[in-house]
């Protein structure tokens, strides 16, 4: 009788097993598989595609900018700050150069700054600060400038912003700034004068008659503070600097107040 009732059983396991094994061996397939696609998906969202950096003519005015803030010379009834880093009692949030050139601190007195670089200065006011403070931390920023300025962009050898120390015309901001290069096209500069309501006048000058002397004398046009020339490229050039109207009015808002 055991045995008997044993093989049915016997059976069952065996046939129970078989079906526990194969069951086990698709489970893993489906599982993967059904893992998988969420990572798929998780890998494909998580990369968004990078936004573009800043346009090459906004690189271009930013370092105009810095070089100009860095090599300008102070003048009289410009604005500066001067800060030291714990010592706010000895710091100036906003110093009005005088009109023989100096500016007020409580510690030093009347300090000489005209004629100064922002880098010049710094140097200066922290070797004199040390004498009265323990390793002074200075920084200085030029905040407004109250002399007349002009921009010189595209094909030039140093673009820029220039100082209007005196009179000048077209080919004097062109000499100032380097001369023109060898990809500068002379029969096409063009001159921007910004009016009081914001809006841009374009002046078009050719030197290229001017100077072999076929135009008329005011032709070399007298710049005004806030004046913009740009030299055009020539046909060397496969990439021109032409500046956009966007960027072109927000350098020339800067140049004309000062900031």
């Amino acid at each position: 009788m055991r045995n008997k009732d044993c093989c049915p059983k016997s059976i069952l396991v065996a046939l129970l097993c078989l079906s526990s094994l194969s069951a086990l061996a698709q489970n893993p397939v489906t599982s993967q598989a059904n893992n998988e696609k969420p990572a798929s998906r998780e890998q494909v969202t998580s990369e968004p595609i990078a936004a573009p950096t800043n346009k090459p003519e906004e690189q271009s005015f930013q370092d105009i900018y810095r070089r100009f803030h860095t090599n300008y010379k102070l003048g009289p009834n410009d604005e500066i700050a001067v800060r030291i880093i714990g010592q706010p009692d000895y710091s100036l949030e906003k110093a009005k150069i005088s009109p023989v050139g100096r500016i007020f601190h409580p510690l030093l007195g009347d300090i000489e700054v005209a004629g100064r670089t922002i880098p010049q200065l710094t140097e200066e006011l922290t070797k004199d600060l040390s004498e009265y403070l323990l390793n002074p931390k200075v920084s200085v920023s030029l905040l407004e400038t109250k002399s007349a300025k002009i921009g010189v962009l595209g094909e030039v050898v140093h673009p820029g912003i220039l100082v209007m120390n005196e009179p000048m015309t077209v080919l004097d901001a062109i000499k100032a700034a380097g001369g023109i290069t060898e990809y500068g096209d002379k029969s096409n500069v063009i001159v921007y004068r910004q009016a009081d309501g914001g809006k841009i006048s374009p002046h078009e000058i050719n030197l290229k008659k001017l100077l072999a002397g076929k135009t008329a004398p005011g032709e070399n046009l007298e710049l005004q503070p806030g004046d913009t020339v740009e030299v055009h490229g020539n046909t060397k050039r496969k990439v021109a600097f032409i500046a956009s109207l966007t960027s072109l009015g927000g350098f020339m808002t800067y140049i004309g107040k000062g900031r």
